[in-house]
């Protein structure tokens, strides 16, 4: 149990942290204020600023987020009457902005705020130690920071350092960023697969045999190269699986090389439940490879492999309706580690690299809240030659938020159900 528990946050928390990580370095290489990189959700546990940034903890390993200047950032409107202490530079200007009940501000300067501009003209203006005769009016420095209702510290976000000031392909890059740090991810593990298995599939027509198959039953033998079938021609893996898979029960002429002469065999494929339908298949495996190059080619091949089936899934999908048991959460995910746990490093890795792979498509998916549905409000923008109105994909991004966060809670209880019940 703590074993898996243990993995289960070490390969959540890679998943957030190379994808948030694509978000910020391409927001901060664009010139947006990311405020805050957190790593988890919910209350607080630690946060650390540097450059600009505030790097918190949160007590939930269940997600993270980058918070970028002008997206999200509701709670920098100080309502009128809402109490809060001012620290002052040498050059007269705030600071500091203490909006916290739990953090007290040695010499701050206590004030009821009337009106606050924390994103055009920078001042903050209110009645100070609840002298209401005097209204008193602050100037705010552009690299001042606020203290959150929750304790956390992050810098304002003037208006030349908020999202929607960075160029339409900035913005695009920023967004596109997360997903394509989860494809880099996957690449690389996959690859460091290759290397520790010592051998990885050869995506070649070579094949291996399986006993008591049909291949075998037919007379192909291990170490044979299938150079054709049903009268295509194959050169690969790829190639053998697609041709044979569409011939489920068909009768079928399959032509090798073996010891550099051509052998003909007549078979019919076994028809098994695929994810389209019926799927034909004869009883053959790729043939294994120790050669140091395709091992490390391996994160690109089963990348590549792994990436055809997950959008052939998600067509299927779309052409044959969708159901809460094609989805997986965080239970799901959590299971899937104990297994792998279990059966060892590379398996772990192996996990990690598909789930990344998945995470990366799943995200660019244009559904609004998702880097997919933001990438598509970028392209529109681009077409109308104008951006949207704020209020609108404001609204947006909220109905996407709410669906997800209904799908993500069906998912959960599906999840419950299926691997608990």
């Amino acid at each position: 149990m703590i074993q898996t528990i243990i993995t289960f946050i070490i390969v959540f928390g890679i998943l957030v942290i190379v994808h948030e990580f694509g978000h910020f370095y391409f927001a901060k290489k664009s010139g947006i204020l990311v405020r805050e990189f957190s790593i988890g959700m919910g209350p607080k546990i630690y946060a650390y600023s540097k450059n600009a940034t505030t790097y918190t903890l949160r007590i939930l390993p269940i997600g993270g987020y980058v918070r970028m200047a002008g997206l999200e950032d509701a709670d920098d409107d100080l309502k009128p009457g809402t109490p809060v202490s001012l620290i002052t530079g040498e050059n007269g200007k705030v600071q500091t902005i203490n909006a916290s009940h739990s953090t007290t501000l040695l010499n701050g300067i206590p004030i009821e705020v009337t009106k606050s501009d924390l994103e055009n003209e920078l001042w903050i203006e209110g009645y100070e130690n609840g002298d209401e005769s005097e209204l008193k009016r602050y100037e705010v420095d552009h690299d001042a920071s606020i203290i959150e209702a929750d304790g956390t510290k992050v810098r304002i976000a003037p208006k030349d350092v908020q999202f929607q000031s960075a160029k339409l392909w900035q913005r695009i890059l920023t967004n596109f960023a997360g997903p394509m740090n989860n494809f880099i991810l996957a690449i690389v593990v996959f690859a460091l697969v290759g290397i520790l298995q010592g051998a990885v599939p050869a995506n070649s027509n070579q094949v291996t045999v399986v006993p008591d198959s049909v291949a075998k039953k037919a007379g192909l033998k291990s170490d044979d190269r299938i150079i054709r079938v049903a009268g295509t021609k194959t050169t690969d893996w790829t190639d053998l699986q697609t041709t044979i898979s569409k011939r489920p029960g068909q009768k079928t002429t399959i032509v090798v090389q073996r010891n550099g002469r051509q052998h003909q065999y007549t078979l019919t494929p076994k028809s098994v439940k695929g994810n389209d339908g019926k799927v034909g298949q004869i009883g053959i495996e790729s043939k294994m490879t120790r050669n140091l190059g395709s091992r490390i080619a391996y994160g690109f091949t089963e990348t590549w492999k792994l990436t055809t089936m997950i959008f052939a899934l998600l067509g299927h999908m779309v052409t044959h309706g969708v159901s809460v048991n094609d989805f997986g959460g965080p239970v799901a995910i959590y299971v899937q580690t104990s297994a792998a746990a279990k059966l060892g490093f590379t398996s772990v890795l192996t996990m990690l690299a598909y789930l990344s792979l998945n995470l990366g498509i799943v995200n660019l998916i244009p559904i609004p809240a998702l880097d997919g549905g933001k990438i598509l409000l970028n392209f529109i923008e681009g077409i109308r030659r104008k951006p949207m109105k704020p209020e609108t994909e404001g609204i947006i991004t909220l109905v996407g938020f709410g669906l997800l966060m209904l799908l993500m809670v069906l998912v959960t209880w599906n999840d419950i159900q299926r691997y608990f019940f």
